[in-house]
This record gives structure tokens, sequence and C-alpha cells, in this order.
């Protein structure tokens, strides 16, 4: 096998938070182009339908991402990753190419990456994908995949070697044995990294049938965790523009603000986002709406900022 086994998300060269917040320029941006899915996953809150009880799924317009993108630029530093993903398929906008291209050519964003299903992929789409200049793309296999979706796999891969870091993933809890084998056979040669996840309750009151219970997303010790470290170092922005402190927020509950009125700047350094962030700080994590049961913070996060946050929260204050 020629795929690294690894994780989407590592520790490896992880910046310690507590040594940098407050941070004039998030280093994630969660940026989604589309919130729209051809996918019936039912443990997302999108796949079920339960994301559409409260805002109706939309492509991105471009010019409003363009308009965000400048906005992006404006902030002080360069941003370190751009994740064009958040509730839907990205590549259901027709556009995607030419949005990664735009946010490329800009120079501010150090790496720009999306998620998808692969069930779109293409050798035309490939192809301009890999021009606009993707660094790297995160496929979530479906348990039923075809020769075809290897063979488009594939194709992503050989085409964009040495510059698309093309990373598979799977979800163990829903797959036998054998499956996970041909998983492996199927796309560890074909990907540059590839891992086995596990289902967990990430996602704030939204149950998962079936969820693991035992170790994290990435087979990590479960830790109860008080403090969000995500509202430190990154913000989404939905696909109508509106911004939201956390991309696990289907409900449209935490919105700090809308991008068709206000600049990214300025809703980064707003009060809203500071009283979040000092709420959290001072213990009343649960207090707020989807973050009072939210167990992203167990689950998946690397990172654990509670025993400093007395200290940050002096630092902010």
């Amino acid at each position: 096998m020629k795929a690294e086994l690894k994780p989407r998300i590592t520790t490896e060269g992880r910046t310690r938070l507590e040594t940098v917040i407050p941070l004039s320029t998030p280093y994630l941006v969660f940026l989604d182009p589309s919130s729209v899915c051809n996918a019936k996953c039912s443990f997302c809150p999108t796949g079920s339908g339960e994301a559409e009880k409260y805002k109706k799924p939309q492509i991105m317009d471009y010019e409003l991402y363009q308009k965000i993108i400048d906005d992006l630029c404006d902030m002080p530093e360069p941003i370190k990753t751009l994740r064009l993903y958040k509730m839907g398929e990205s590549l259901l906008n027709p556009a995607f190419p030419k949005m990664v291209l735009y946010a490329k050519e800009t120079g501010r964003f150090n790496q720009i990456d999306t998620t998808t299903n692969g069930k779109l992929l293409r050798p035309s789409l490939n192809n301009q994908i890999i021009n606009a200049g993707l660094d790297k793309i995160f496929i979530s296999v479906p348990q039923n995949y075809t020769p075809a979706y290897v063979k488009n796999v594939r194709h992503l891969y050989e085409q964009g070697r040495g510059s698309l870091h093309v990373l598979t993933k799977a979800i163990g809890d829903l797959m036998t044995e054998p499956e996970k084998v041909k998983f492996m056979s199927d796309f560890g040669d074909i990907s540059d990294s590839i891992f086995i996840e596990r289902l967990t309750n990430c996602w704030p009151q939204f149950e998962v049938k079936d969820a693991n219970t035992e170790v994290g997303i990435y087979g990590q010790e479960i830790k109860e965790v008080l403090v969000c470290s995500y509202i430190f170092y990154s913000l989404t922005i939905n696909s109508d523009g509106t911004v939201s402190t956390c991309f696990l927020d289907y409900k449209h509950h935490l919105l700090l603000g809308d991008l068709k009125k206000e600049s990214f700047k300025d809703i980064w350094n707003g009060k809203l986002l500071r009283y979040y962030r000092i709420m959290h700080l001072a213990g009343d994590r649960r207090l707020l709406k989807m973050c009072s049961d939210c167990k992203q913070l167990a689950y998946g996060a690397c990172d654990n900022i509670d025993e400093y946050a007395k200290e940050i929260l002096e630092r902010i204050e």
C-alpha cells in the first residue's frame, strides 16, 4: 500500500493555542460553497434532512464568494487553511473550480482544501480542480461505491500527484471486516493518505444511531472538554453569507453576522464573538444553545485549553 495510514486531522506540528490566543487572524475558515447534498447519510444533519428544518439548502452565489474572499484577504495575516466545505457537497457548486482559483491567486491562503463524497468526480472536473490549485481533498468514500467510482478517484490521484494531496476515508462502524480490507485494497495505492474513522455523536442535539461511545473519531481517548478551542482560531461562513461561530451550527443558532452587509474583520473582532469566548472561558458553555451538549469537544477536537482558561480570560479581558 502506497498511502500513509493517517487521519485527516493530526496534532503534528500543531501550534499550542494557549500561547497565541487572541489571534488577529483565524488559522482556519470554513466556507460553504453548497449546503445542498447529493447523499442521504442518516448520521449527518444535512443528509438526514434535519438541517433543512432550520435553513433551506442553497448554492453560494459566486459574486458573494468573491466579496468574502476579498474580505478574508483584508485580514492582518494570511489564513493558514481555507476549507471550502461545511454542510453539503461542495462540488455541486458549478463554480467550485473557479472558486478555488480565485482564492489561490490571492496568495493569502497557505492551504485550500475541501471534503467531498466523491460521487461527482470525473476526469474533466478532476482536471479543473487540479488546475485551479486545490491543495488537499478529503474523500468520504460511500459504502456502496462502484468500480467506476474507484476509477475516477484513481484519475484524480494520478493527475494531481505532486500538487494535490488525496485523502480517502471511510466509517468503519458501517463496514464489515471484509469491506474494510477491500476499502484499503481499492484505495490504498491511489491515495496519499487513508484512514478508517469511527462513527460518533459529534453533532449537538442530533443523535446518531449506533454511534461508537468508546473512543473518539480517530480512535483517541475520550475526554470531557469544557472550553471550545474552535471559536478562538476558526470561524464558519455559511452558503448564504452568514457567519457562525462553529462548523457544527446546522441550526444557525450561533450566528455572528452577515457578510452581505458586514466585513469579516468586523465580525472576527466583534463584541458577540468576544462574548461567546468569555462565556466558554468562564465555564458557562452549557448556557449557550448548540454548545450546551456538543460532543465534538470530547470525540473530535485536537486541542484542549481548559487548564489555561483563566490565563486566557485575563488576557482577553
